[in-house]
Formats: structure tokens, sequence, C-alpha cells
């Protein structure tokens, strides 16, 4: 995929093994993966500490450029890559241009704040003298997918899908191909529908009344009810793509604004935002990856 005209002036090529920052070097710009694959990493006693691969669409070094301090981490070439390198004029100017990367980093953003806070809660319960007859329960976060960590970032492909769609530069990417592969498991309590695949094989089983869909997303950490890293081969699907809802016993499905390559029931393109209705045996597309609805008895 090309840079938008915006950005070809900023490109910058490094080869594999260059070393593209180190940590204490001045942040005076941040990069989106354009091409190829940048792995994030710490040295620490002579050891090289793996934290995360940016491959395309992926942004990194935000925080240093954000607050003008230098890098904490390092980053490497892992093959030729091209990257968008945008300094403080550009980015302000890539924000205004399209909101989803402030959005992205705002979610970055919180999820770093709640695990602070979360650390801070149990700086202070470890320090707190427990009652004599009662355990203070710490709670812990919730860890990431198996196989996540370090996690390698995918980006989506554009799919030769009934319609096209555009493709902004920092859309989000896939999981790690690591992850253990989906199979069908006995419904969770509360499940009241399910997502199969092509050959009937129950997938996904929905719980909740607002489900999200798309792809484990490694710069936020966040994953979807509905992963669909493990079957979305082709990498179509957006990391958040879509939203199935359930309200007062009717089903609908919103494809989420940014989302690529398109969202479709039974062949009929969805409008970004705007929710469609969906009942059993309706066939669902996103991307590339097909699956067909149906209700259950609540288990």
């Amino acid at each position: 995929m090309a840079a938008p005209q915006i950005f070809k002036d900023y490109v910058v090529r490094y080869r594999k093994a260059d070393r593209i920052y180190s940590a204490g070097d001045p942040g005076t710009e941040m990069y989106i993966v354009q091409s190829g694959s940048v792995e994030i990493f710490r040295e620490a006693g002579g050891q090289r500490i793996g934290l995360a691969v940016m491959e395309k669409g992926d942004f990194f070094g935000e925080m240093a450029l954000i607050e003008s301090v230098p890098h904490a981490t390092c980053a490497e070439a892992l093959e030729d890559s091209d990257l968008i390198e945008i300094n403080s004029t550009l980015f302000d100017r890539m924000i205004k241009g399209n909101i989803e990367i402030a959005v992205r980093m705002l979610r970055k953003l919180s999820i770093r704040l709640r695990d602070v806070s979360l650390r801070l809660d149990q700086a202070g319960a470890a320090t707190s003298p427990a009652p004599a007859d009662a355990q203070i329960a710490v709670a812990s976060p919730e860890p990431p997918p198996a196989g996540t960590g370090p996690e390698p970032a995918l980006e989506e492909k554009p799919a030769p899908a009934p319609a096209a769609a555009p493709q902004p530069i920092q859309e989000a990417v896939a999981a790690t191909t690591t992850a253990p592969a989906v199979t069908s498991i006995q419904r969770p309590r509360g499940c009241h529908a399910v997502l199969l695949g092509e050959d009937g094989q129950e997938l996904f089983h929905i719980v909740s009344n607002r489900a999200a869909i798309g792809r484990y997303d490694p710069v936020t950490g966040l994953k979807p009810e509905v992963d669909l890293s493990t079957i979305d081969l082709n990498r179509s699907v957006s990391r958040h793509h879509a939203r199935l809802m359930l309200e007062g016993g009717v089903y609908s499905i919103t494809e989420e604004l940014g989302a690529l390559n398109g969202t479709f029931i039974n062949g009929r393109k969805l409008v970004s935002g705007k929710p469609a209705r969906i009942k059993s045996g309706d066939a669902l597309n996103l991307g590339m990856v097909k699956l067909l609805f149906q209700e259950v008895a609540p288990a």
C-alpha cells in the first residue's frame, strides 16, 4: 500500500538490523511502519529483552515525541523496512487529518493509566495490615492471550471482496500467528448466540449484549470478545471491526468507523456506524472471514 501524499516525503528506508533508535536517544520523532517489521526491545545486563514486533500500520515511539523525553526502549529493523518518520509538526497535521490515530493513542494511554492505578492499589494493600479474620484480595491485571508476548503485529491486507474500501495508513493490525487455534468448546454459561464456521463448527460463543468483533490489538492490549486473529489468515479484518448487540430481544451489528474491507450480511454491505438487523441463519462476512450467525437458548 502506497503512503498517502502527505507522507511521501517522510518515508525512510531502514535495512535489516539497522538500529532506528536506542534507549536514551532524544525522542524527536515517532514512526509508522509502511512495510517490513521492527522489533521493540530493552537491553539489560547484556541481554536483549523483546517487547513487541511492529508491522505494517503499527506506530511506535509516540510517547517520547509527545512528552519530549528520551526513548525508553530500543527499536531495530528485523528486515528491510520503510517507515514514515513523524516529527511534531507532521504529527499535528496527522492527528487533525484522521482522528482514528488519536483514538488508538488514547486507548493506549488509558490502559497505561489503569495499570499504574492498579499497581498503586496493590502497593497500598501490601503495606496495610490485614484484618486477623480476613484476607485482602488484590486484583491482577488480565493477562494477554496465550502466545502474545512479545506480540507480532500483522497489518490487514486488502480483500478482493465485493466492495473496495479506503485504507488509512494507521489501521490497527493483527495478532501473533502463534496464538492457539480456535476450537469448538462447551457453551459457556449465559451464551445466547453463536458464530459458526463454514463447516458448521461453533467457533465463537456470545455471552454479552455488546460483543466486540475484531482482532487482538498489541498496541492497546485490547482483545475483542470475538477475536478473529486465528482464523483471519489473510488479515482482512480490522482490530476494531464491528460490534454485535442485543437490545430488547433484537440483534444488530454495527461496523466500526475506519474498519477495512467491509462487513456484509447476506451479501449486503453495511454502512459504517449504522446498526443493521441480524437474525438466525444470516451469513456474516467480515473482510474475507465468513461466519454464520445463530441464536441459541441461553445456557
